[in-house]
């Protein structure tokens, strides 16, 4: 089975990522489904699009997300199939500051840690 081709976000989805407060994130399984909808924050730093976890890294949302390599996020009426990338703290300033710019900096202070950053997943989307 070939893998659908990556593509970048267009405009138009990062300004409604980056306006989003919150959106929802459901991981890939492995029988081919989704799991539950989570709600998380998201980051949009340049054309590129992060989120992270501040606990439960092998359970939950993020650990099947690391573990198949693919999600769903929705926002709004909007849904988009992703490819997750774990970068870790790679670019941990940018995305940092990213957080901070959004959220403000004593909200975004557990999602601006070492651990943290450990976390970041880059999300790149799927046609």
């Amino acid at each position: 089975m070939t893998s659908k081709p990556l593509r970048e976000w267009s405009s138009e989805e990062l300004r409604v990522l980056s306006d989003a407060i919150e959106i929802e994130v459901s991981a890939s399984r492995g029988d081919g489904g989704f799991g539950r909808w989570t709600t998380i924050w998201v980051v949009v730093a340049g054309a590129e699009v992060f989120v992270r976890t501040w606990h439960r890294r092998e359970t939950g949302w993020y650990g099947g997300a690391v573990r198949s390599g693919a999600a769903r996020v929705r926002v709004g009426d909007t849904t988009v199939d992703v490819t997750v990338e774990a970068i870790g703290d790679t670019d941990a300033a940018t995305v940092d500051a990213a957080y901070r710019s959004k959220y403000g900096d004593l909200a975004a202070r557990s999602m601006v840690t070492a651990e943290a950053a450990a976390s970041t997943l880059r999300l790149i989307p799927r046609r």
